[in-house]
Order: C-alpha cells, then structure tokens, then sequence
C-alpha cells in the first residue's frame, strides 16, 4: 500500500457533494470541478477557501467570511493565483469541451500532475428521472440531457484515469426502454473500460435518508478488478438528532444560534463540531392556509404515523383541481424514525413536500436542515439566494455516502 494521494477530475459537479465526500476522506485531491451553474461554482470555489485555509491553520478567516464580516471577493483575495481557477465554471456540451480540456491540461502543467486517477459524476437527471418522464409528452426521449454521457466518455479518452465513478438516478435503467443504459455501457467499453453497476441507498452509509443512486463504476480493461464491496455504516439515530439543536423559527428570517450540544449523531458523522458557527438556518414565508394544512399533516404523523392525502384536508383547505395526482404533495419529514424521504431539488419550489416534525413551528425545512439531511457539514457554505441553495442541495450527491464510495475507490487504487 502506498497512502500516497489520488487525483480526480469532478464532472457536472454541482455544489461538490460527491467531491466533498472524496476530498474529505483525506485520500484525493482535486484537479477540477467542472460546473455550469454559476452560484454552484461559486460554492465549489467557496469550499475550495475552506480547505486551503484549514490546511494552514487559517480557518479563523473562513469564520469571519460565514459571519459577514469580510466579504466574498476578500475571502477570495486571500487564496494563492490560480487556486480558484481549478472550479471551471462552463456548460460541458461539444462547443465547450475543447476549451474545458485547454483549462484542465494548464491545470495539469502548473501542479506538475502526471496522471488523473479518476473521474467522478454524472450528468443532470432529469431526463433520466421518472418524474420527468411522466411530465413529458414524449417521455424524455428527445431531450438532448439524454446524450451528456458521451461528453463524460469524451474526459475519459482525453485523460485516461484508471477509473470512474458515473453516478445517476435508477430511472436511467429503465430510459429508452433500458436502450439508453445500454448505450452509456457499450460507450464505456468501446473507451476501453470494464464497467460494473449497483442500486446504492445513501441510507446505508450513514445518511439519514432514503436515496438511492445508479453507482456505475468503471477500470481501465486491463486491471484486475471487481465492483468494490462497500462498507455498512449502521447508526443509531432518528431525524430529530439532525433538528432539535437548531432554534425555533417562526418568519422567514435567519437565525444563527445553536440551542444544544450537538447530537452524538451529528459529532461522529461530521456534520456539527464544536468550534462551527451555524448558517442558513432560514425558511421561506408560509400564508395562512399553508400553516394550517401543516399542522394537519403533522399532527397526523406525530400522533398516529399517518400520512394525511391532499383528498383528506377539508374542502375549504384544497385550491387544487387536481384531486386524482400527487395527492402526497404535502408531507412531513418524519422526525421520530431513522431516515427521512428523499430530498430533492423541487424544495426549492416550495416547502410542501419538506414539513418541520415539529407542531409548534408550522413550516418548511430550512436551508441549514435540508443541507443536513443531505449529510453536508454546517460548515459547508452554499452561495446564492434561498432558492438556489435548496437546488444546490437537492441535486447533491450526500457527501457522508460519497466518503464511503471514497474509501472503497482508494483500497482499490493504493492495491494495483
């Protein structure tokens, strides 16, 4: 075994849930994290500060930014040229991969890096997913999100890691009747890797939530190896260890006062340590109606385990027309047992699917609790407004599971 560190190149990376998990293994370093959407870029560049600055004993200065008192350019300020440049924030579509190639091979050069290791990500789901499916007309079969795994397999000729990690929701086993799953595989062959896949839940690495994910794992033909065997994280813990030491929120403002102790929960999965300072702990508005519709559902789940249907509410309280679809669109977050349902972007939408346990409060989660459920440290900073942080968050790979893909990939890798 070699313990040296490994370097990945991150694809359609998001606010870097699965890079979080790779880097915060200690195992991996990252060439790149390439990122269209401009406020997830900026998160990534924003994490990037974290770790240069906690590497040197600096992280005094992250705190003052998570505070408001330096602002973001003085944060970036302080990072050495070119630092920031590793986040490349671009579309990857067959215009732009020629010029993401000229970034990532500067990159390359300047850090005197021989080789990239492997490549982790996967592309938007939507196209893949079956809600998305059954929304569209014509089942997503012409959409063009359908195709960016060829622009993956483009990364993997160009800088031939010794493996991938292509990672995306289960609906892309059954896309195109299965032909596109078929497709993504015999182009991962024809680029001269050996692939293998497995239906992974997030809830067996430690998350505290239902969410299960295409793993698609691939090597180069000529290694010897298997679909690694992933640890079991068992914990002892239910929702409520993720919740009960945030304060209370009534109105849309942000309140940034732990209440309690952390959990044990929170102390051995990371999310919460002592020294953190608490952020985006905020909610959105609710009117009237919506409140009281909350502490329906939640008095039904609280006292009965009893998921109350959009046709249960009285008739005073339902505006929709729609009495015979999505009849679960209000849902509380089940406090009181090991795993919530699945986070998803569409919180940033509204909070109906995401209801607080608690009956004192009547609301949706906030920023900080959804990030939690997702498995993010508080002192993961998420730019942009409330909404985009949300889809930051629901899009992400949990990192808590990404660091359990993370130690099986480097037993693999420190062994051949």
């Amino acid at each position: 075994m070699n313990n040296r560190n490994f370097t990945f190149i991150d694809l359609f990376a998001g606010a870097g849930g699965l890079s979080e998990g790779f880097v915060a293994d200690g195992g991996f370093i990252p060439v790149a994290h390439v990122e269209m959407n401009p406020y997830a870029a900026m998160t990534l560049k924003t994490r990037t500060c974290y770790y240069y600055l906690k590497e040197n004993n600096r992280l005094d200065e992250y705190r003052s930014y998570q505070r408001g008192e330096i602002t973001r350019d003085e944060l970036f300020a302080r990072m050495p040229n070119g630092m920031l440049d590793t986040v490349i924030n671009k579309e990857i579509s067959d215009t732009t991969t020629n010029e993401i190639f000229g970034s990532i091979d500067e990159i390359l050069e300047n850090a005197n890096i021989q080789n990239v290791d492997i490549i982790i990500g996967g592309p938007p789901c939507q196209a893949y997913s079956l809600i998305g499916r059954a929304k569209d007309p014509d089942n997503m079969r012409n959409d063009p999100r359908n195709f960016l795994y060829r622009q993956y397999v483009r990364f993997l000729n160009r800088y031939r890691p010794r493996m991938f990690i292509f990672e995306n929701v289960p609906g892309i086993l059954t896309a195109n009747n299965g032909e596109t799953f078929q497709s993504i595989i015999r182009e991962f062959n024809d680029a001269g890797y050996t692939v293998d896949h497995r239906i992974l839940d997030a809830a067996d690495f430690g998350v505290l939530q239902h969410r299960k994910r295409v793993i698609i794992i691939g090597w180069q033909a000529d290694l010897q190896i298997v679909y690694p065997e992933f640890e079991i994280t068992e914990v002892q813990a239910t929702v409520n260890d993720i919740l009960q030491d945030l304060i209370r929120l009534e109105i849309a403002t942000e309140n940034n006062v732990y209440v309690s102790e952390p959990t044990n929960y929170l102390r051995a999965s990371g999310i919460r340590a002592d020294d953190d300072i608490l952020t985006h702990h905020v909610c959105r508005f609710h009117n009237p109606r919506d409140i009281e519709i909350y502490r329906r559902v939640i008095t039904a789940w609280n006292e009965n385990h009893r998921r109350l249907r959009y046709t249960d509410l009285p008739e005073e309280l339902c505006t929709h027309k729609n009495r015979n679809a999505f009849l679960d669109r209000y849902k509380v977050v089940a406090g009181d047992i090991q795993c919530s349902h699945t986070m998803v972007a569409h919180i940033s939408k509204d909070g109906h699917y995401f209801i607080h346990p608690d009956v004192t409060q009547c609301r949706s989660l906030s920023v900080r609790e959804a990030a939690r459920i997702q498995s993010f440290p508080d002192n993961y900073f998420f730019e942009g407004p409330r909404a985009a942080k949300f889809v930051q968050i629901g899009n992400a790979v949990p990192p808590l599971m990404a660091k359990g893909l993370a130690r099986g990939i480097r037993d693999i890798l420190e062994n051949i």
